[in-house]
């Protein structure tokens, strides 16, 4: 999968280990970066299907942050990532395959979204 980021402090994260660690400390970095290898392998976002299972808990937020999805990193901190549509949104009543479709995200923050 394709994964980008406009946030300067993700950015480090993609570039390598040592910013990575500066920016968010020896513990949660080594989550991110396996999150973000994770992205990376995958051929699409269905790969974290089921929604909120596995280590990552991949699932789409609602109300105001619908489109959003949200993956654990380390308690209580998410990573949220927005898909890029490479291709004109077509109805998938099927959520796998919706997800399916997903091949690129934005990476666009870690926080906590239960604070």
């Amino acid at each position: 999968m394709d994964v980008s980021t406009n946030d300067k402090r993700l950015r480090a994260a993609l570039e390598g280990e040592a910013a990575c660690r500066r920016q968010y400390g020896a513990d949660m970095c080594k989550k991110l970066l396996l999150r973000i290898a994770a992205l990376k392998a995958a051929e699409n976002l269905a790969v974290f299907w089921p929604p909120r299972s596995g280590p990552e808990r991949c699932h789409e937020l609602s109300g105001a942050n619908k489109g959003t999805f949200s993956m654990d990193v380390k308690q209580p901190y998410r990573l949220l990532l927005k898909p890029i549509e490479l291709e004109k949104p077509i109805d998938r009543p099927d959520e796998r395959e919706r997800w399916k479709a997903i091949a690129a995200v934005q990476l666009l923050t870690v926080e906590d979204t239960h604070g």
